[in-house]
């Protein structure tokens, strides 16, 4: 597209086990920078998890890259956010997922963000799923990580779950973070809300909630993720009704009434409860995402391939004629329905002035949760102001 920020697009395979050459299959990569002192240059930090089945996911590890993603150390446990049983339910686990990294300028810190999960034995437990709320760990200036802490919500509408799964987040320059709950007393009809939380480094803790968008279909909202472009705060959301939604704000609190996706010639576009989230340049906002196409009509929600298209802010919707596949869903072009692995689950990261990543696990559900975890790099045509760490915006 001519004028379009991005000059190109690279993936690279961070780990392979579609062949099912290792065993494991890492699920939810998701990295921050943190900048780099007397000299260095920034370090990458990434979260993940090994995927064994839907819903099911292995303790959270942590990695760590010098040179902008090439190699990338051995993978550790964070102890903080492991399995623990539950107390008074025989055999229950209480692990954790949907964690997001984001350095936290004011403090020096990397705040991973999750929530709460329940297994009992392999597999998700779907009968006995208890409350779910955030949970998180920080990881200190010293590389040391906190326990596990939990960020308290005494709220009734947020009795059965609320949560920021996956959710981006947006820290303010007085130490604050913005962030976005999907919440509800039940599973169905979730809601949305901005939310402010006050941060010291330690300690996470909920300051204001603002007025919720509604969804009254399957478990309606979910999985929000919130930026901040030109001076105004951008919110997309997950649906359950063929649909992602999207709204506006100007203090991340108060959204206005959501609209749905939809392309600049009106058609709306088909999404099956699949995430979105952004990716902003100081020039351009730009929307990743998953929708229903020819080519992946057989594809399980339509879950591959990856898709980036920039948005037209005044008019709020996404233009046609820049959309591109971040990744594909063949190597090699050759389209096998059973074969296609699925992705979704994504993360964006800042990496320079010159280049924006996007980290995805995916997998194949009929083929022993095979698959691949990969990187791929936005190469921008001019800088962007936007990925300096040392403001919090990665």
């Amino acid at each position: 597209m001519a004028g379009d920020l991005i000059e190109s697009i690279t993936v690279q395979t961070l780990h392979q086990n579609q062949e099912g050459s290792d065993g494991q299959t890492w699920f939810h990569p998701k990295a921050c920078m943190i900048p780099g002192q007397n000299g260095n240059p920034p370090l990458a930090l990434m979260t993940k998890q090994i995927i064994e089945g839907s819903d099911y996911f292995g303790p959270v590890h942590w990695s760590v890259s010098n040179n902008q993603g090439s190699t990338w150390s051995k993978a550790s446990p964070i102890p903080a956010l492991n399995r623990i049983p539950v107390t008074d339910h025989d055999g229950l686990m209480a692990g954790v997922c949907d964690v997001v990294p984001e350095y936290h300028a004011p403090t020096d810190t990397v705040l991973a963000l999750g929530q709460v999960v329940f297994y009992r034995g392999a597999k998700f437990s779907g009968n006995d799923q208890l409350a779910r709320y955030p949970v998180y760990a920080v990881r200190r200036s010293d590389g040391t990580w906190s326990e596990r802490r939990n960020l308290e919500w005494n709220d009734p509408r947020g009795s059965f779950i609320y949560s920021n799964n996956c959710g981006q987040r947006w820290n303010l320059p007085n130490g604050d973070i913005l962030l976005a709950f999907t919440f509800g007393p039940e599973s169905k009809k979730r809601s949305v809300a901005g939310v402010l939380c006050s941060f010291d480094g330690e300690l996470l803790k909920i300051k204001r909630v603002g007025p919720a968008l509604k969804l009254a279909h399957q478990r309606g909202l979910l999985e929000p993720s919130i930026t901040r472009f030109q001076g105004k705060f951008y919110l997309t959301i997950r649906a359950e009704d063929d649909r992602g939604y999207q709204s506006l704000s100007e203090d991340g609190l108060s959204w206005q009434e959501k609209k749905p996706w939809q392309w600049d010639d009106g058609e709306l576009l088909t999404m099956s409860s699949t995430q979105q989230h952004w990716m902003t340049h100081s020039d351009g906002l730009y929307l990743v995402y998953t929708r229903k196409d020819e080519s992946n009509v057989n594809v399980i929600r339509w879950r591959a391939p990856l898709y980036i298209a920039r948005v037209d802010t005044e008019k709020r919707h996404l233009i046609r004629a820049s959309e591109r596949v971040v990744i594909p869903m063949s190597d090699n072009g050759i389209i096998q329905p059973d074969k296609v692995a699925l992705m979704g689950n994504f993360h964006i990261t800042h990496a320079s002035a010159k280049e924006s990543w996007i980290t995805v696990g995916d997998w194949l559900p009929r083929h022993g949760a095979r698959g691949k975890m990969h990187l791929a790099s936005i190469h921008w045509t001019k800088p962007n102001q936007e990925w300096l760490p040392k403001n919090g915006r990665n």
